[in-house]
């Protein structure tokens, strides 16, 4: 298998070659495989976002190369085929909200893809069954909540069919029941239909879900590797400025009062599980 993104020794500058430059990403490595869920985190300014917008050519690197299934995002030729395959969810959805209907917001993708108008209305019933967004279909994007509106921007992405989705601190503005509600539509996603997510994320409970993670700063990676790899280091990811999950949080903090309770635990499930069995 070869991997679906490699980013190899990226480095990118902001207002570069002036007195106000500013080192984004110094050197980065890192392959995305087909069908997996990586998150990236680290606090802000530590490079991630500017990482991820040269996954699908929204930035062109300085030096260093990024691929994405062999194709080159330095070479403008590639740009249309590249976008196809690696569609990108922004922090605010309604930056990407534009049609005063939902159904027809969804559709903007797909017709911008050129394809007949048949195609559209059957990938538009695709997203929109794939999200249970069905009910939804005629309202107007304005009269949505805000976890709504996230799935709808999510949708319109879903209905280009590409292999790859990136999410951009995607329930940042969210309550607890709309961040439930995005991140099980975005596993879903991933485990149901085989899409490649790329979450961005600084919340470390979401970051528990994904099969591999990133840890950012400075414009470089500091750590990756299974959550459960990653977190065991805590004394770093707290150097970082990071949190640990909350489980693990919890899991420490009953250690320190005796509770027979195993290091790496990251899951709420596996704390209940545990909690139980000493009952």
């Amino acid at each position: 298998m070869n991997p679906l993104i490699e980013v190899i020794d990226l480095t990118y500058s902001y207002q570069a070659g002036s007195d106000d430059e500013f080192r984004a990403l110094k050197g980065v490595f890192l392959q995305v495989w087909p069908g997996e869920m990586l998150a990236i985190t680290g606090q802000n300014g530590s490079g991630k976002s500017t990482l991820a917008r040269h996954f699908n050519g929204l930035l062109t690197p300085q030096s260093g190369s990024v691929l994405v299934e062999g194709l080159s995002i330095a070479d403008k030729k590639n740009t249309a085929a590249i976008r196809k395959l690696v569609g990108m969810v922004f922090q605010n959805p309604d930056n990407q909200l534009v049609s005063s209907i939902v159904e027809e917001d969804i559709a903007f993708g797909p017709e911008n893809l050129g394809l007949p108008p048949a195609e559209i209305r059957k990938r538009v019933d695709w997203a929109l069954d794939t999200l249970n967004l069905q009910h939804l279909r005629k309202v107007s994007p304005s009269g949505l909540s805000e976890g709504q509106k996230q799935l709808v921007a999510i949708a319109g992405v879903l209905a280009m069919k590409p292999k790859c989705i990136i999410l951009d601190e995607p329930t940042a503005h969210l309550d607890p029941r709309g961040k439930r509600e995005v991140l099980e539509n975005i596993m879903r996603l991933n485990r149901e239909e085989g899409i490649t997510i790329i979450l961005l994320t600084h919340f470390m409970n979401e970051v528990v879900h994904c099969d591999q993670m990133v840890v950012m700063e400075q414009g470089e990676i500091k750590l990756r590797g299974t959550p459960y790899a990653v977190f065991r280091q805590k004394e770093i990811i707290l150097e970082l400025g990071l949190d640990l999950p909350i489980a693990a949080q919890l899991a420490t903090g009953l250690r320190q009062k005796g509770f027979k309770i195993p290091e790496d635990i990251i899951h709420t499930e596996e704390l209940v599980d545990c909690l139980c069995q000493l009952k």
